[in-house]
C-alpha cells in the first residue's frame, strides 16, 4: 500500500506527518525506524499520526512516535504542525481544535499572524510522575543531584506530559550537551528514560535553551522542553511569567503564572513538502 505523508517543522524540529482520519494506516516500530534514516529513508525527528477521535469531546486523536520507532506522550514543536496541518488540509474549520493525546487533552489555536498557540496544560512537579526512582533533595525545589561525566550536576525534574531533567548552565554552546545527555539517560533512576535540557537565563524574560531528547538526540528546538525549562526557572524564581525561548531553530514564547496554572506555547509551524511511501 501507498501513504500520503507531509514533512513540516517547527523551529527546525522536524516531522512526517501522516492522516489517518483519510487514510488507513497502521506502523511497526521497524518500519518508523526505516523511514527517520535521513540517509535512506525520508528523514524526521517525530512521526505524528492523526486518527479519527476516541473521545466524543475531542476533534482528533494525536500520536507521536520517534524515529527510534518508540511512542511518546506529547510533543509540543509537533502540536502547532498539528494544528496547522488539520487546517490546511481542512480536516476541520474550528478556530480552536481540541486533540486527545495520551495524557489528556489540549487545545491548539491558530493566530491571526500565522502562529499556533498550544495549551500545554499544567506541569506536573512530583518527580515519581516522570517516573525517577532515587531519593529527592529535601532543601532543594523539584531538584535532584545526578552524576554525569563531568561530575554532579543539579537537574530540575518536571513532567509535561513527558519527562524532562533541566539544568542550568553558564553557557549552551560551551555545555557537553551530548555527553551529559546520554550519561542522564541512561542514569537507572529514569527508567523510561527523559528528555535532558540545559537552560542558559539571559534575563528574567529570556532564555538560551539545548535538549537532548530520548529516542532522538538533539534536536534544534524542543516545544516540552521549553515549557519544562521555563517552569523550572520560574519555580527557581529566576524567570518572568512570559519569557522567549531561545533554540538553535528559533524563538518560542512560553506564558506560566505559576503552579495551578496551564502553560501557554506560542510558535511557528510550517509545511516543507508532500510525498508518498509504500509499505
Amino acid at each position: 500500500m501507498r501513504v500520503h505523508f507531509t514533512k513540516m517543522h517547527g523551529l527546525s524540529n522536524d516531522f512526517v506527518v501522516i492522516d489517518a482520519v483519510s487514510q488507513h494506516v497502521s506502523l511497526r516500530s521497524s518500519q518508523i525506524q526505516k523511514l527517520a534514516d535521513r540517509n535512506t529513508g525520508i528523514g524526521f525527528d517525530q512521526l505524528l499520526l492523526i486518527e479519527p477521535p476516541s473521545r466524543p469531546d475531542a476533534d482528533f486523536d494525536y500520536r507521536i512516535f520517534n524515529s527510534d520507532g518508540g511512542e511518546v506522550e506529547h510533543c509540543g514543536n509537533g502540536a502547532r504542525c498539528f494544528a496547522k496541518f488539520v487546517t490546511d488540509r481542512e480536516l476541520t474549520t474550528k478556530p480552536v481544535i481540541t486533540v486527545n493525546t495520551s495524557r489528556g487533552l489540549i487545545e491548539l489555536t491558530l493566530t491571526e499572524t500565522g502562529l499556533v498557540r498550544v495549551n500545554m496544560g499544567q506541569p506536573a512537579l512530583d518527580p515519581t510522575t516522570l517516573p525517577y526512582q532515587g531519593p529527592p533533595e529535601p532543601d532543594q525545589i523539584h531538584t535532584v543531584v545526578l552524576e554525569t561525566s563531568n561530575g554532579a550536576r543539579s537537574f530540575g525534574l518536571i513532567s509535561i506530559g513527558n519527562p524532562h531533567a533541566v539544568t542550568v548552565v553558564d553557557s549552551v554552546d560551551a555545555t557537553a550537551v551530548s555527553d551529559i545527555g546520554q550519561a542522564i539517560q541512561n542514569t537507572p533512576q529514569f527508567p523510561d528514560s527523559v528528555n535532558v535540557g540545559f537552560m542558559e537565563i539571559i534575563s528574567p524574560k529570556e532564555i538560551r535553551l539545548r535538549v537532548f531528547e530520548r529516542g532522538v538526540g538533539e534536536t534544534l528546538a524542543c516545544g516540552t522542553g521549553a515549557c519544562a525549562a521555563m517552569a523550572y526557572g520560574r519555580l527557581l524564581g529566576q524567570l518572568d511569567h512570559d519569557v522567549i525561548v531561545a533554540t538553535r531553530g528559533g524563538n518560542l514564547q512560553i506564558e506560566w503564572q505559576g503552579e495551578g496554572y496551564d502553560l501557554m506555547m506560542t510558535g511557528p509551524a510550517e509545511s516543507v513538502f508532500e510525498g508518498e511511501f509504500r509499505l
